[in-house]
């Protein structure tokens, strides 16, 4: 029985929470989840999901990785270290923590946005573009089946990893797309299915060195957003502008050390990398509590807080 069959023999099959390897309707119209999701990325955050890095290693994941690999290797301990100070930080805003099973053959899966992606409507399984990651999807899977959240869908058409899934608002996503990491196949899928949600689209084709939209745009607050204004194209920086969005510039220097890739948690609380003095001064002088974050080890290896978290669910604020 196809999936559209099963629509018209089994009505409210796209409004259950119950655990599913393909919850969206073809058609579009599926309900959101009563349990799990969120309408944007800036309401209060309840519950995340993190890998743990008791295996992590320093791999040549991006070009930045690959910089760093070669000049000044991460130091293991310290950041496994740094990366129990984030899970403190989480736990000090009452974030309930939620983890992804840890194995040696996935090193790399301390990044738990890149796996998958939480939507109102449920997860997406991503599809992972380095080989030696690929395992991370299907661990992704059966995490979300331990939770009791369904799968949106997964993602069949090319690669497609979460940083370049970028919630701006309720009912916005800018789809990120560098060639490297996500092929424009696998974004472009991705659009449709939320174009078919009646959800506003927009693609940004960015250079593979930025790895993913995430390292350069970030919602901090309803319509508050940190963008790196030196390498986001400008077509976009408008396009957020026309939508009232107030722009915090981050700069070049610390959005290559990974300070724009951060978490909102809501309620005007963040979690940002302590280099990223620039934006950290910034939120203050809003009011703003700012828990700050040494990840100077652990980046090391690929990503910033952003990368390490996968939000399951925010509260409507």
């Amino acid at each position: 029985m196809t999936v559209q069959q099963r629509a018209k023999s089994e009505p409210n099959l796209f409004g259950s929470d119950a655990f599913s390897l393909q919850r969206r309707n073809p058609d579009g119209g599926t309900k959101p989840l009563s349990q799990w999701g969120f309408r944007n990325e800036t309401d209060p955050l309840t519950d995340v999901l993190l890998g743990s890095p008791a295996f992590l290693r320093h791999l040549a994941t991006s070009s930045l990785s690959k910089k760093h690999l070669r000049e000044n290797p991460s130091n293991i301990q310290t950041a496994q270290a740094q990366h129990k100070d984030l899970v403190a930080a989480y736990e000090g805003f009452g974030v309930k923590v939620h983890w992804h099973k840890p194995t040696p053959e996935l090193p790399m899966q301390v990044y738990s946005r890149d796996s998958s992606v939480m939507t109102p409507y449920g997860a997406i399984i991503t599809a992972m573009a380095n080989w030696w990651r690929r395992g991370e999807n299907y661990a992704a899977i059966r995490t979300y089946e331990a939770l009791g959240i369904p799968i949106y869908d997964m993602v069949t058409a090319g690669t497609f990893e979460g940083g370049d899934f970028n919630v701006i608002e309720e009912g916005v996503v800018l789809i990120g797309c560098g060639g490297a990491r996500t092929q424009e196949e696998g974004a472009r899928q991705v659009e449709s299915w939320f174009k078919k949600e009646g959800w506003e689209t927009r693609l940004a084709f960015i250079d593979e060195y930025y790895v993913h939209i995430d390292l350069m745009v970030v919602p901090i607050a309803p319509k508050l957003t940190a963008v790196c204004l030196a390498c986001t194209e400008p077509g976009i920086v408008d396009w957020l502008k026309g939508k009232g969005h107030e722009i915090i510039d981050v700069p070049f220097q610390d959005t290559m050390n990974l300070g724009c890739n951060f978490m909102s948690l809501g309620r005007d609380r963040v979690i940002a990398p302590k280099i990223s003095r620039t934006l950290i001064q910034q939120l203050k002088a809003r009011g703003f509590e700012v828990a700050e974050v040494d990840m100077s080890e652990i980046s090391k290896t690929g990503g910033g807080i952003h990368c390490m978290a996968q939000a399951l669910k925010r509260a409507a604020d």
